[in-house]
């Protein structure tokens, strides 16, 4: 009975997997079809291509062309000065070797703390100083070899991520959005836990700020390599980058509500708003969470009436405080909380309006073209 749970979990954490599955597949196929090549062709230093392949394929087809790009370059950048150091400066003595190293080595080291794209520039130029096989052919024929091994490596790479299960950057990046918002909705409740004196308190948003730090971080990075997607025509989908400013402005404005909630309601307040407050609370759980799914399934946003409705409902209530003769007598920090409160709501309704048409020109855009999602 305890294996045939310990089963279930194990196939459940596979299931729930599946991008990670389809990456590691696709690094599998990608070296092994690169060896195969390699061997056809009995390619000298074959093992260079299957490496450069593994070393390319990346979680969506954008990231892939990338690494594709800049394995290519720095590797042309390092082939060509290495080949040309091998061959002018002599290296049979170990201080001659010593000296080429120092040559081949700073200004490529330079170009690569300048520009990151040339990060393997130096390594290939160290290797071909160093292996045997270079001295043997000859540094233009290593050069040569080494070029062409690392070409077909980037070449079977990137096919492998354009037609072996691709994963393209526009979905991971609405993935990453889609948790963003999940995320959000948890953060309106500690909120409003706080301003009604609920358990949540601050060691809840020490673990959900993090998380939302995170999430956005991947959503960015992602819509870099779905631009990279766009600019080379692999996919047609909306350009990235309004969503990921749209997210980030609705972060800022929950910090705002944050703010305002950093302290409990004095009770009279509480007692006047905590109907609307209640609504309001639920209204914008539900449109986050129910967003979320839109992002995650490429569907069409949420209605977001019932939120508007809340919203002005708890505007209404915040509005008539300022004839309560009660409310008059608390503190004027109470009195103006409620209202930097409704202040930061409205903020963020205007936000997660257009966080919604973004949502929806990603769901109109999947219904025109559903394979370049």
């Amino acid at each position: 009975m305890a294996l045939s749970g310990w089963i279930e979990r194990a196939i459940e954490r596979i299931v729930t997997r599946g991008a990670e599955l389809r990456l590691a597949l696709r690094v599998t196929i990608a070296g092994v079809l690169a060896y195969a090549v390699t061997r056809f062709f009995d390619m000298p230093q074959g093992y260079w291509a299957v490496i450069t392949a593994v070393v390319v394929m990346q979680a969506s087809v954008g990231g892939s062309l990338k690494a594709a790009v800049e394995r290519f370059s720095g590797t042309l950048a390092g082939a060509v000065y290495g080949a040309a150091i091998a061959a002018f400066i002599p290296h049979d003595t170990a201080v001659t070797l010593g000296i080429s190293i120092i040559v081949a080595l700073f200004p490529l080291a330079l170009l690569a703390a300048v520009k990151p794209a040339f990060r393997v520039a130096p390594i290939t130029s160290l290797i071909m100083l160093l292996p045997p096989t270079g001295q043997a052919i000859g540094p233009l024929a290593s050069a040569i070899d080494r070029v062409l091994e690392i070409t077909l490596g980037n070449v079977v790479g990137v096919l492998v991520a354009v037609f072996v299960l691709p994963a393209r950057a526009h979905t991971l990046m609405t993935e990453a959005a889609a948790k963003v918002v999940s995320l959000n909705a948890d953060l309106v409740s500690v909120f409003i836990d706080e301003l009604t004196a609920g358990a949540a308190g601050r060691s809840a948003l020490q673990k959900i700020h993090p998380q939302i730090r995170s999430a956005l971080k991947k959503a960015e990075a992602a819509a870099e390599e779905a631009a990279r997607e766009r600019r080379t025509h692999l996919t047609e989908a909306p350009d990235p980058e309004p969503l990921i400013r749209t997210l980030y402005r609705v972060r800022h404005y929950l910090v705002m509500i944050g703010r305002a909630a950093s302290s409990p309601l004095p009770a009279p307040v509480l007692d006047r708003l905590r109907p609307s407050l209640t609504m309001l609370h639920r209204a914008t759980r539900a449109l986050l969470l129910n967003l979320a799914d839109a992002l995650r399934h490429h569907t069409k946003p949420p209605d977001a009436e019932a939120f508007r409705g809340a919203l002005d409902a708890f505007t209404r209530d915040a509005d008539a405080l300022r004839t309560d003769a009660i409310i008059r007598e608390l503190p004027a920090q109470a009195f103006g909380q409620v209202f930097a409160l409704g202040f930061a709501f409205e903020q963020f309704q205007k936000n997660l309006g257009d966080l919604l048409a973004r949502t929806d020109e990603l769901a109109a855009e999947r219904t025109r073209a559903p394979s370049g999602s």
